[in-house]
């Protein structure tokens, strides 16, 4: 345990588990034997961090999460599982983040900069990348995956082994049950693929080309002749735009999932 912590009295930290140089760890919170918490790891008052659970440096849990526990899966029988989350995450109050389970390769991993709104739900086995934002009381069922910058509104469920490619928003009061196209814009209470994240896309200075690009792409595969699969194959060969190939390297990967499709 690094000397230069700032943990509460009232605070139990188990023997065994390794805090940060710098870490704040407030009152009335819980933390696990085998946790890890890198530097600088800020626990409000009430948090408990368990199970295999490495928290990345920078990052703040708010009162009442609990983080590490095991997987809500009646499957699991005990077996050894983890929990890895990365740098400068915000986790709010509530939030529950789950460890993985054998069945789906034993980790939960949560990449860098996100938001976790208070009480959402990352469930066993999820893989969410980097900069993700989950609003207040949506959830992440076990297996899914997230890519980098996706955004899940409020009130929203991801179905189990649901991907959804990068830079794609989810509206709120939505249930998503197949995959989601990156750059995609999902609406209405059962997840219909309504068009492109337009708004998020040129927040971050999309080029104008690359939009047009995307927009072009969106109608072959709205539109054009064949499978889905074989529409963007034959879109990957007419867009170079590297937005485009993330689409078309998205719906040409592995999946256990159809995947919402324009218009339905």
């Amino acid at each position: 345990m690094s000397a230069a912590s700032d943990i509460h009295p009232s605070a139990v930290v188990e023997p065994g588990a390794q805090i940060g140089a710098g870490c704040v760890i407030g009152p009335f919170c819980v933390v696990g034997s085998d946790v890890v918490l890198g530097e600088r790891v800020t626990l409000k008052s009430h948090v408990v961090v368990t199970g295999d659970t490495v928290v990345g440096d920078d990052t703040v849990i708010f009162s009442f999460a609990v983080i590490g526990e095991i997987p809500q899966d009646k499957k699991f029988k005990g077996e050894k599982s983890s929990l890895r989350i990365g740098a400068r995450n915000r986790i709010r109050e509530h939030v529950t983040m789950n460890a993985g389970t054998e069945g789906g390769g034993g980790v939960t991993r949560i990449g860098d900069d996100g938001l976790f709104m208070a009480g959402c739900h990352i469930a066993h086995d999820a893989i969410v990348g980097d900069r993700v934002i989950v609003v207040n009381s949506a959830a992440v069922a076990g297996h899914c995956v997230l890519e980098d910058d996706v955004i899940i509104g409020g009130l929203s469920g991801i179905h189990q082994f649901v991907r959804i490619g990068r830079g794609a928003i989810i509206g709120a009061v939505t249930m998503v049950t197949n995959d989601v196209i990156p750059y995609g814009l999902v609406q209405a209470a059962r997840g219909e693929l309504d068009g492109l994240n337009l708004v998020g896309l040129k927040r971050r200075g999309v080029d104008r080309s690359d939009i047009t690009a995307l927009r072009a792409a969106f109608q072959m595969l709205a539109q054009g002749e064949g499978t889905f699969q074989d529409r963007a194959r034959r879109m990957g060969d007419e867009q170079d735009s590297q937005y485009v190939q993330d689409i078309v390297r998205f719906v040409l990967g592995d999946s256990d999932r159809s995947f919402l499709t324009p218009g339905k």
